[in-house]
């Protein structure tokens, strides 16, 4: 559920707005599809979703820089599987004067690549943040300039419910700080429901 966004040099003024549209938009589908993801008889304590406040200096310009070979790597999942994922490349950025960066997936299960798949994990998790991470989905670009922005960060399916495969983080995209942006547990919870 990747939001398209404006890079945080030039966002338009009305960017929160954005934000916040797409966050009552992701809201209103889980409540018209009661058990997907989110199970009926969980609905009134998880939607509307939680959410940390807007800040645009999560929403950084990246550059992409493309894997030498593209490789696959095994990663464990929710369910106790193994989810293939080809390495696109590396996302670099700086978020508060931090350099960082992520490596961008494709999901091997999909024929072809529309979308790069950015799942993390960060100092959050467990506390404030599911405990196995989140996501982020980028739509491919031309120039290779990307807008990492952890404001549209959301929980893995398997948050909601614990029948979806959700792949983990691979060590490589463990940010060594609290990433507060995006979606968070509810403030009266700190662990999985």
């Amino acid at each position: 559920m990747a939001m398209a966004v404006t890079p945080a040099c030039s966002q338009p003024d009305d960017y929160p707005a954005q934000i916040a549209a797409q966050r009552a938009a992701k809201d209103a589908a889980f409540k018209s599809a009661p058990g997907d993801p989110v199970p009926a008889d969980k609905m009134a304590a998880m939607v509307p979703l939680s959410y940390f406040p807007i800040d645009e200096l999560y929403a950084v310009p990246a550059t992409l820089e493309p894997a030498a070979e593209r490789t696959r790597l095994q990663v464990p999942t929710s369910t106790g599987k193994i989810r293939d994922l080809e390495r696109i490349g590396t996302l670099k950025f700086m978020v508060k004067g931090q350099k960082m960066s992520l490596t961008a997936f494709h999901e091997l299960d999909q024929p072809q690549i529309t979308r790069l798949f950015v799942p993390f994990s960060d100092f959050t998790n467990g506390a404030e943040t599911y405990s196995a991470g989140r996501y982020m989905e980028l739509d491919p670009t031309p120039t290779g300039i990307y807008v990492v922005d952890f404001n549209v960060a959301y929980h893995p399916f398997c948050y909601y419910n614990p029948e979806y495969d959700c792949p983990y983080p691979p060590k490589e995209n463990r940010l060594t700080m609290p990433i507060r942006a995006g979606e968070r547990l509810p403030k009266s919870s700190s662990s999985v429901p």
